[in-house]
């Protein structure tokens, strides 16, 4: 898609460049005298028409005739494109506005209900948040393109550096990473740089935690890095001995600590600053995982208790929509010492790396089109308001916690019976007895309106729920009184009432068709459908049954193994 020219001489380069920026276009310098212009699939026959008057300074531009015949006929696709009945069915704004909302439809989202996925802070994206990313200012401005063209991005990011800088204290902040586990990496890298430089490379043993985030055993292992998992305690918190002995007996290797605060079980790490010193004094670093940054905002700074580099998501946190494959934002923020050895870039100046490190992701800052979304919710939030949010989260979570706690157990709370953002709900007990799974209970929501919480993770047999500060305790109290009444109908199972092979839990979820053919269960439709009053009022309806779950488990390949797997 690139095509350079070479002029001869520095002069004519100049020239060329100089009338194609006048003209509206950005070109390569490749050299002092080569000139490159790269197309895409919205470049059209006008822009070649310019391009040649300021490659020539010639007027007139014509496609030569056999210009198709010069191709290599092998690249050239043969068959007819979008045969596809929904490429062209659709002719007026009508039917493509009905057949969007059809597909809504079929999804339960956020506009139809909470969603409590534990370690993903599911919350509000606010359309006043989301209108910039709209603009072309913001979405056409290409990630190489000159500086003087970019003084309102630079004046965007600086704000946002700034306030990143404010919330979590430390010294720097690389906007590069395009994801939370890319963030992980670079965060891990930059570690992994500075011991090198510091002639410490041999450091290669990593802590951690059972209670950590899914992903960091993964990330440590990309690196190079040998993974010792370090035990938890009875309320979910890290081992201070076991940390304390592990440090010790590789002290000499030690590169550093993947620590998730508040931790993955849902609870704060009450030793968070003596676990920092332990690691410190052993010669590592700590690496901490910003996953559950939403129960940190104005309440403590990471860097001040110790924590030496963060990630952040901007699409959990900030509030930038996450999920569905679209683009993250996972910066990181790094103390003094490990700014020098941040994503670097070989095209652009990212202030606080030094000029020899290399990048990790093709744009100086990643996904920064998007970045508009986060600069919105700091400026209208303000300090005052996002240390309001963080309350609202924390009382949220520990509302749905107690609640909760009259029906199902609640596996791990802080020694004043506490939970942080998120609560895990311990299902065991309750399958033992019943036979009833996770993913009966699960699937069971969704004829409530609701969509599940995280299944499984990180203890199996377990839903982790966040109900984020974005929720009212109206849809809070709904959300509580549909697993309140699905540990009725579990009950009525285990007693007998239904049969333990046909009942609406591992039935669930009950499409339509489902209740308007025959019915021979031993429950009624309206059981099925309508298990309590307010379902009525605004009714989701799954399109489908469940898939073979079991098959799969059994055909999925999943490189991330569980954290159990890396202990000795």
């Amino acid at each position: 898609d690139t095509v350079t020219v070479d002029f001869g001489s520095k002069e004519k380069a100049d020239q060329v460049f100089a009338a194609a920026l006048k003209s509206g276009y950005n070109l390569r310098r490749v050299n002092d005298t080569q000139v490159a212009a790269a197309f895409h699939e919205t470049s059209a026959y006008e822009d070649l028409v310019d391009l040649c008057r300021a490659f020539t300074g010639k007027d007139t531009f014509t496609f030569a005739d056999d210009v198709k015949g010069r191709l290599n006929a092998e690249l050239l696709r043969q068959d007819n494109i979008l045969q596809h009945p929904v490429f062209n069915r659709y002719h007026t704004e009508h039917e493509m506005l009905r057949y969007l909302k059809k597909l809504e439809d079929r999804d339960l989202a956020m506009n139809r209900s909470m969603i409590s996925l534990g370690s993903c802070t599911m919350k509000l994206n606010a359309t006043a948040e989301m209108l910039p990313i709209t603009w072309a200012e913001f979405t056409d401005i290409h990630p190489y393109a000159p500086e003087t063209q970019t003084a309102g991005y630079r004046e965007l990011l600086t704000d946002m550096e700034n306030s990143l800088k404010a919330i979590t204290g430390f010294d720097a902040i690389s906007f590069q990473p395009n994801s939370g586990a890319q963030g992980e990496y670079s965060g891990m890298l930059s570690i992994r740089r500075y011991q090198e430089a510091q002639g410490e490379a041999h450091r290669n043993i990593c802590l951690i935690p059972k209670s950590a985030h899914g992903t960091n055993p993964a990330t440590a292992a990309m690196l190079g890095l040998k993974v010792v998992v370090v035990d938890t305690d009875e309320r979910g918190n890290v081992n201070i001995d076991d940390l304390k002995a592990k440090a010790e007996q590789h002290r000499d290797a030690l590169s550093a600590i993947m620590i998730t605060y508040p931790s993955t079980h849902g609870v704060y790490e009450e030793g968070i600053r003596d676990i920092c010193h332990i690691i410190h004094e052993n010669g590592g670093q700590v690496y901490m995982d910003g996953a559950n940054l939403n129960a940190q905002i104005g309440i403590m700074q990471p860097a001040e208790v110790g924590a030496d580099v963060l990630h952040m998501n901007l699409h959990k946190t900030f509030c930038i929509p996450h999920g569905g494959g679209g683009p993250g934002v996972g910066p990181i923020g790094l103390k003094a010492h490990l700014a020098p050895f941040a994503p670097g870039h070989a095209l652009t100046d990212t202030h606080s790396a030094s000029a020899d490190q290399t990048a990790v992701a093709a744009a100086a800052y990643g996904s920064a089109s998007i970045l508009p979304i986060t600069w919105m919710y700091l400026t209208m939030m303000g300090k005052q308001g996002m240390e309001q949010a963080t309350r609202w989260a924390l009382l949220n979570a520990n509302y749905v916690a107690k609640r909760l706690s009259e029906d199902y157990p609640i596996l791990y709370t802080g020694k004043n019976g506490r939970v942080a953002h998120e609560c895990i709900v311990d299902l065991r007990p309750l399958k033992a007895e019943s036979g009833i799974t996770e993913t009966d209970i699960a699937k069971r929501l969704m004829d409530y309106g609701f969509h599940a919480p995280t299944v499984s993770f990180p203890v199996a047999g377990t839903l982790m729920i966040e109900p984020t500060e974005s929720e009212s305790k109206a849809e809070l109290d709904r959300f509580i009184a549909a697993l309140k009444q699905i540990k009725q109908e579990v009950l009525k199972v285990e007693r007998g009432e239904w049969p333990k092979e046909d009942n609406p839990l591992i039935n669930a979820p009950h499409t339509a068709s489902d209740v308007t053919g025959e019915w021979a269960h031993p429950y009624s439709r309206e059981e099925a459908v309508f298990p309590l009053p307010f379902v009525r009022e605004h009714k989701f309806w799954p399109s489908v049954k469940r898939v073979d779950e079991v098959y799969g488990d059994r055909n999925l390949v999943c490189s991330c193994l569980p954290i159990d797997a890396y202990e000795d």
